[in-house]
């Protein structure tokens, strides 16, 4: 059974005002060279695009909009132009929020058998015209030393691990800028090269399936 927390318990953001330019399309060339980093390590597939809409001066407007990548790739020079046109009618000065690329990956199990699993890791790009940004998030705990339940699993940390800092250390020579941790939730911290090994007590880890409840968010593990 894999779980996944709902918040992340691991992310990296990448500040790339200085090597790319801003906006939709470089957006996009982007998310396509992370995407094919991902795809390399087995990480991600990319399926679909996905993004809210939002307005200088009122914020978030509450309308997501979704794009289907089945058979095509973020390469293609037509994408922009398909984006664009999903502007909300009654909104026409809306502006597009971070893009989700989402798609699904490969994790193994202690038996070393490989799964398939949508959004085993989320790729977001900003297509803002001021800045360039990009984050990596993973939700699931075969990244770390430890299951959510504290209970160690050095077999599953050795198979699905160093796909992950090997895919964070292509990306610093692919985007040519290092990644910075994102904050830690109560999952997780990420470092440099993957999740930060959590303190044991008596060979245990945490057990943050205690409650089974995120107090702030009120969302609860999925099990899967």
């Amino acid at each position: 059974m894999l779980m996944r927390a709902p918040k992340e318990c691991g992310s990296w953001y990448w500040n790339l005002d200085d090597v790319v330019e801003p906006g939709l399309e470089s957006a996009l060339r982007t998310a396509g060279r992370m995407s094919a980093v991902l795809q390399k390590h087995a990480l991600m597939e990319p399926s679909g695009l996905e993004w809210n809409w939002f307005q200088v001066g009122k914020g978030g407007l509450g309308i997501h909009s979704r794009l289907s990548l089945v058979g095509r790739s973020l390469d293609d020079p037509a994408l922009p132009d398909e984006l664009r046109p999903c502007r909300p009618a009654g909104h026409p000065q809306a502006e597009m929020g971070g893009i989700l690329v989402r798609g699904s990956g490969v994790w193994f199990d202690a038996s070393g058998a490989r799964h398939n699993e949508y959004r085993l890791v989320e790729l977001m790009v900003s297509p803002d015209e001021i800045g360039s940004r990009a984050e990596l998030s993973v939700y699931h705990d075969v990244w770390g030393l430890c299951d959510f339940r504290g209970e160690p699993h050095p077999a599953i940390h050795a198979a699905n691990a160093p796909r992950l800092a090997s895919a964070l250390e292509e990306l610093l020579h692919v985007l040519g800028v290092e990644a910075e941790p994102g904050e830690p939730t109560y999952y997780g911290r990420a470092e440099a090269d993957g999740l930060q090994a959590p303190d044991l007590i008596d060979g245990r880890g945490p057990d943050l399936t205690v409650n089974r409840l995120d107090a702030q968010s009120g969302a609860h593990f999925c099990d899967h």
